[in-house]
């Protein structure tokens, strides 16, 4: 007797739906993706205990007729994919004709339906039909999922909490409903409504529908294309970020997608405007030929693979930069009453979600201490007055009109500095916008390759463990190539005899064991990541702390070289440097103006 057989129908369901079907997300998912591909311009999902109990879509769409209504429970039945070719042009969500029948083959199914002509009555237990009756309704489809895994006890028993698989849901319904916003969308929970939006096409009216209208009037619209792409959406001011991705939302020809790579362009576009723990809310929606982009990397279809893909990841970069370059960052103070983390509040209900769907590998952290004392006088320090590249720079380096003139009044706290002009109040944070200076600072000397060096009095003398010794070693170039003029010796030291100029000048040795740790610590040596990793750091260390005293013309002077940084709005880690308060606002304050 043979031992290879073809699998019974239930149970090739079956197996299927553990691919299609984990949670009450994903039939939630499938559900509402036949609604739009049906074409509606309505789309309502009705929960009981999070979708465990009950799911019930309904949608104003085109329908089926009795045939097809039968047919759609069939396994890899679809009306959309005719021929071989069509899987290389998709359009539609949906499309491998596993979700009907994997959904049925693991609960209890009531589809009603009708083309506008007949209606129809479908019923199914555990994938089997019961009954096929003539039913009257209107045009559209109503689906409702019962009793969910219940010949299936042990996928079951691994679904997460009443609250989790809610929270799950609504995520993916406020991504569909940003991905479709002239589609009307109403998600309740036990008769209690957590989502309605207007279904006229305003994204950033959906965008305030699901973030509230906070998020809504912090964001800036951004659009783009090149020979391939086209890219458009929202991303919001550096001020309002979250602390999980969840908060970004990815669009391919409005499916709702995963993708590391487009994810990093995006965090490394807001590099410096934000902290590296923190995410911007962001509604991207890419537009391409079906032709460049493959969606049928596994069955939720979220996986995504893209043709030229360096080109759509330089679009993304390019776009949001010079958005972000052109904008005004200053926050405003926000009101007390106000959540920072900005969580989901629908109709009463507040929570985070749950992030489980959008999972990506975990960021390595970084220790951010500021323990180094520093003076005022490393703001100040200067290139050689003699280059011809200084210069040119210094011509260049015009005052950046989006901070307007300010004068400092005082100090808070030895770490606030309170200045005004006629527009309102403002606070800088000291060390943070020392920060963004030094950062620009050593950052350009770096990136241009500044060969200005000056000869060491009393030479430093360098001594290592042996294991970092042979690191550095190995690397003894890139000591070279930024105009150290060193040699070794004996066991396992060196000497610095001369170094470059843009080194601080009352802690040269210090940055210089820094720069050294920094080589020692990253043996794969990328020289842009370098760069950035040397600025921070010393920007970082050697700048005027917290607490550090400043006279006022300090403070001027720190103003004044803010102004003339290229995002004078964000310290290099992405904390704000400065903070308004309008005259209106102090006003309100005081009750003089309702």
């Amino acid at each position: 007797m043979s031992k290879i057989q073809v699998m019974e129908a239930d149970l090739a369901n079956k197996i299927a739906a553990g691919e299609v079907v984990e949670k009450t997300m994903n039939v939630v998912k499938e559900l509402v993706e036949n609604s739009i591909d049906a074409k509606a311009s309505t789309i309502k999902i009705e929960l009981l205990d999070s979708g465990v109990k009950e799911i019930k879509v309904v949608d104003d769409g085109i329908g089926m007729d009795k045939e097809d209504s039968v047919l759609a429970f069939s396994r890899h039945a679809t009306s959309k994919l005719k021929k071989l070719d069509d899987l290389f042009n998709i359009n539609s969500l949906g499309f491998r004709g596993e979700a009907l029948p994997s959904i049925a083959s693991v609960s209890n199914v009531l589809l009603k339906t009708s083309d506008g002509k007949t209606g129809t009555i479908v019923t199914l237990k555990g994938g089997e039909v019961e009954s096929v009756k003539s039913g009257d309704i209107k045009k559209g489809t109503s689906i409702t999922v019962t009793d969910l895994f219940y010949n299936t006890p042990v996928r079951l028993k691994y679904l997460k909490s009443l609250y989790t698989e809610l929270a799950n849901i609504t995520d993916y319904v406020n991504k569909m409903a940003l991905s479709y916003p002239n589609i009307k969308f109403i998600l309740t929970n036990n008769d209690k409504e957590l989502l309605n939006t207007s279904g006229n096409g305003d994204l950033l009216k959906t965008i305030s529908n699901i973030y509230g209208v906070v998020v809504a009037s912090k964001m800036m619209y951004i659009e783009n294309l090149n020979d391939d792409y086209k890219i458009s959406g929202y991303i919001s001011y550096p001020e309002l970020t979250k602390s999980n991705r969840s908060s970004i939302t990815l669009l391919i020809n409005n499916r709702v997608v995963r993708n590391n790579e487009i994810v990093k362009a995006i965090l490394e576009s807001f590099h410096t405007y934000i902290p590296k723990d923190r995410y911007p809310y962001v509604v991207l929606n890419i537009e391409v030929d079906p032709f460049l982009v493959d969606v049928n990397v596994h069955p939720t279809k979220m996986e995504v693979k893209f043709s030229k893909i360096n080109e759509l990841i330089s679009l993304i970069y390019d776009t949001i930069s010079q958005k972000l370059s052109e904008k005004t960052l200053i926050p405003k103070a926000i009101p007390t009453n106000v959540e920072d983390n900005y969580y989901h509040n629908f109709k009463g209900i507040t929570y985070e979600v749950n992030d489980n769907l959008y999972k990506y590998s975990e960021k390595e952290t970084e220790d951010l201490k500021e323990e180094t004392p520093s003076k005022i006088e490393e703001i100040k320090f200067n290139f050689d007055t003699n280059s011809k590249e200084t210069e040119e720079e210094e011509e260049k380096n015009i005052e950046d009109e989006r901070i307007k003139d300010m004068y400092p009044v005082g100090v808070v706290h030895g770490t606030y500095i309170i200045c005004e002009n006629d527009k309102g109040m403002f606070i800088i944070d000291q060390h943070a916008a020392a920060e963004r200076i030094n950062y620009e600072k050593y950052y350009h000397a770096l990136s241009t390759h500044s060969k200005n060096t000056i000869d060491v009095l009393i030479p430093y003398k360098i001594e290592l463990p042996s294991n970092e010794y042979l690191i550095l070693e190995k690397h003894f170039d890139i000591l070279k190539n930024l105009g150290f003029d060193f040699e070794e010796f004996g066991t396992n030291t060196i000497i610095i005899r001369r170094h470059p100029t843009w080194l601080p000048k009352f802690a040269p040795l210090e940055a210089i064991r820094k720069i050294i740790d920094i080589i020692v610590m990253n043996e794969d040596f990328n020289e842009d990541k370098f760069n950035e990793k040397v600025s921070i750091t010393l920007a970082c260390k050697m700048s005027i702390k917290a607490g550090d005293a400043i006279t006022l013309p300090d403070m001027t002077y720190l103003i004044e070289e803010l102004r003339k940084t290229k995002n004078p709005f964000t310290c290099p880690h992405g904390r704000p440097t400065i903070i308004a308060y309008t005259k209106y606002d102090l006003e309100k304050l005081f009750k003089r103006a309702m």
